[in-house]
């Protein structure tokens, strides 16, 4: 027995050969269209997914009876079928409306799953995902790390001497050569860093047309970049030696030198790059009068080929770049906001990200939320990145790596340190505010548990210290002794740190305390051992 509505019943007499009692008005035995769509898409409507079976036993027919109406219910948009439901054995039914609200109800669950995290946890989580120091080696592990950093501007003396041997176990700069010379790898001059450095981005080759930024207008090069330029262009790809016959053909009275430095302006423009990193090792040496005096560049510039880098890949356009870059970020933070976007001076703002990534979350791809205290309010993250933060902010959990809240040295332009960039500088003890920390090629930042406690700047000479978390009992001793234990290079020079916060190292409060644990006085200031 079913109690249905008096209108109703000629649908149901239609459908199901239900007879109608007597006495009901003409009006209501007027044969409908479709009767039997129209029970089935009323369930659909009221129920959440369902399978055949679910509806055929409602109205008292079998799963081959109804199969075709809400197969015609799914051409014309009213339902979807699929996998819905975690857990099910077959495809289900669902009336498209419903399944919208149970997204946008999931969604909103999903989004308040996690309680936001204070910012110093970021900097734990970062350390984790990238994996610092975690005793992994090999070249897919070198692999891996390319696919994080791609495209991201760094100095060739911090890239090879400490943020790639901190994630690959037995790093060297030949396993790099190997992945170039066998096409996987690609790096990308982005401007001179002094005499003898650089930065550079690198690349996996299947990835770059994708994140390459659109080539903008370069200025007229001289005649002897226009040579080298117009070689590569017309004959690709070539040796060192070629370019040099072709310059020396067409430009007679170039120097040696003049040649070489017209090849690094193309190279920190980005319109040239070479098959191998023999000419970034070159950055480093000291050029003898021997060489200077050769006909050639020298042997330090040879290695590989030299090409264009606009033939690397084809021409990617907009929506791809920014599916790419929106990929990417995720890869490289994990959990990426608008800081992410602004840090890296991604052309056209957050605005089209965040299109990608709400259309991830549609899609469950990524959670959206406020994860991170400190950060902007649009915050989406892989799920994986979610569970890694909520573990990492578990204080009672027996199996947290301790590991992660040691002392930890990162130089200041890692992508693994949030301060500075994602996160903004806490109060330094220069009462100089103009005076703040950078992230630079050559800085160091100490941090402990996720929270800054000393600056190092390029070449030691001036240090910052962070009073918040440097004023807790013993901090401050253990923070001097880890300074002081700063990764040495193999010169065994010193370095000397002349100012601290601003003032001259001897005037400063922290100057008795840091000859206790090992530093020594120097007549420019406090001196230690040269770092790496």
């Amino acid at each position: 027995k079913r109690w249905i509505a008096a209108e109703n019943a000629a649908v149901y007499r239609d459908a199901l050969g239900v007879m109608p009692p007597p006495g009901l008005p003409e009006a209501y035995l007027e044969a409908p269209e479709e009767p039997l769509e129209f029970l089935v898409y009323r369930y659909a409507r009221t129920h959440g997914p369902f399978l055949s079976a679910d509806i055929a036993g409602r109205l008292g027919l079998r799963p081959a009876q109804v199969e075709p109406v809400l197969r015609n219910l799914v051409v014309a948009g009213t339902l979807v079928r699929g996998e819905i439901r975690p857990g099910g054995i077959e495809p289900e039914w669902c009336d498209a409306e419903v399944l919208r609200r149970l997204k946008r109800r999931t969604l909103a669950r999903l989004r308040n799953a996690v309680a936001p995290v204070e910012a110093a946890t970021l900097s734990l989580f970062l350390k984790r995902w990238h994996g610092l120091h975690g005793g992994r080696e090999g070249m897919n592990r070198l692999l891996d790390v390319v696919a994080q950093l791609q495209g991201l501007e760094l100095s060739w003396s911090a890239l090879q001497s400490s943020i790639l041997p901190a994630r690959v176990d037995g790093f060297s700069v030949d396993m790099l050569d190997m992945l170039a010379a066998t096409g996987q790898l690609v790096w990308i001059g982005r401007g001179p860093a002094g005499s003898r450095d650089g930065r550079i981005a690198l690349y996996l080759r299947e990835q770059v047309a994708e994140l390459l930024p659109p080539v903008e207008q370069a200025e007229e090069p001289g005649p002897l970049h226009a040579q080298i330029l117009q070689h590569l262009a017309t004959r690709g790809a070539s040796f060192l030696f070629e370019l040099q016959d072709t310059v020396q053909r067409a430009l007679p009275a170039t120097d040696p030198q003049d040649f070489r430095a017209a090849l690094w302006d193309l190279v920190w423009a980005g319109r040239i790059t070479n098959d191998t990193f023999a000419p970034l090792r070159s950055l480093g040496m000291r050029t003898t009068g021997t060489r200077r005096k050769a006909g050639r560049t020298g042997s330090t510039m040879a290695g590989g080929r030299w090409a264009l880098v606009a033939t690397l890949g084809r021409e990617a356009n907009d929506t791809e770049r920014t599916v790419a870059q929106a990929n990417l970020l995720l890869e490289r933070y994990g959990i990426v906001s608008r800081e992410a976007v602004v840090s890296e001076g991604i052309p056209g703002g957050f605005a089209p990200i965040y299109k990608v990534l709400s259309a991830y979350e549609e899609a469950g791809r990524v959670r959206r939320g406020y994860f991170i205290e400190g950060l902007s309010g649009a915050q989406f993250a892989r799920p994986g990145a979610v569970d890694l933060l909520r573990d990492l902010n578990a204080p009672d959990d027996p199996d947290r790596d301790e590991s992660a809240q040691d002392m930890v040295f990162l130089p200041a332009v890692d992508p693994a340190n949030p301060w500075g960039g994602l996160l903004p500088w806490p109060e330094t003890g220069d009462a100089d505010a103009k005076r703040r920390p950078r992230r630079v090629a050559g800085a160091w930042l100490l941090l402990h548990r996720g929270r800054p406690l000393l600056y190092l700047g390029p070449r030691g000479r001036q240090l910052m210290t962070f009073p918040a978390h440097l004023a807790q009992p013993g901090m401050a001793e253990r923070a001097f002794e880890a300074l002081h234990g700063l990764p040495r290079s193999s010169r065994g020079r010193t370095f000397v740190i002349e100012k601290i916060d601003g003032r001259p190292a001897e005037e400063s409060s922290h100057h008795a305390l840091m000859l206790r644990c090992g530093f020594v006085k120097d007549y420019r200031g406090i001196a230690a051992e040269a770092f790496g």
